[in-house]
């Protein structure tokens, strides 16, 4: 090995095809992340059962994974900046109870939908605050939403099941578009609109730096209230979205 080829021979330099190799590997395992898991559960069920791949089997499937990859969706927000977000469930119910309530008036069922968004982003953003401008720990703020959101949604409720059967948008839950369920379409609308957020807008870019480091630079630190209180919105909404 000559003294040019032992300047190559570097972990971070891309010239050398061995470490290139290793460093190709380990991104393609970590993007993939549990994707390899999923597709050998798949295949163990689909050994198991016959049905496991038939349209129908595969569209309820997917239809109870919706509601999920839209709180997934929410969370990623979170999660980017280092924080976390006990509090989902109990938003998601006081969201839907909210809806429900909203849609039993007569004339004005639809808005049940918006009702539904609203209750999500208002406690969100009360999350978002007490954390971005009190400086209070995510765990603890969380928590006590957790207890607190989910009493909420009890009193708005009576402490009874709250339904409608002649509900305005049952279609969400039940109808379909070309063969596709209306979940599915959301979800996949959810998690582009994300992905747009998170990857071309100045947004997304302080999201990943204050997630990596909130005093990376002044101006950015300056900003990161704003940043972390900007994620408790997409987040709260996701989960009204799911209610």
């Amino acid at each position: 090995m000559n003294k040019h080829t032992a300047a190559l021979a570097t972990p971070h330099n891309p010239a050398l095809p061995g470490a290139l190799r290793g460093a190709s590997g380990k991104e393609i395992m970590r993007a993939l992340g549990m994707l390899p898991v999923l597709v050998l559960l798949c295949i163990g069920f689909s050994l198991a059962s016959e049905n496991f791949f038939s349209l129908q089997n595969l569209s309820i499937m997917t239809q109870q994974a919706s509601i999920n990859i839209v709180l997934a969706a929410g969370m990623t927000f979170v999660i980017l900046t280092a924080g976390i977000d006990l509090s989902v469930g109990s938003i998601l119910a006081v969201s839907a109870v909210a809806a429900m309530l909203v849609s039993n008036i007569p004339g004005l069922g639809m808005l049940g939908i918006a009702a539904g968004l609203g209750c999500g982003l208002v406690f969100g953003l009360i999350n978002g605050v007490l954390i971005a401008f009190l400086k209070l720990p995510p765990f603890i703020v969380t928590l006590g939403s957790l207890t607190a959101v989910r009493g909420i949604a009890r009193l708005l409720g009576n402490d009874t099941t709250v339904f409608n059967p002649q509900l305005p948008f049952a279609f969400i839950g039940n109808g379909e578009v070309l063969g596709i369920p209306w979940l599915v379409i959301i979800a996949f609308a959810v998690v582009a609109l994300s992905w747009f957020i998170l990857r071309r807008t100045v947004l997304g870019l302080n999201i990943y730096s204050v997630g990596s480091n909130p005093r990376q630079r002044a101006w950015r630190a300056s900003r990161s209230g704003r940043c972390c209180s900007s994620c408790t919105k997409p987040r709260g909404c996701s989960r009204g979205w799911a209610g």
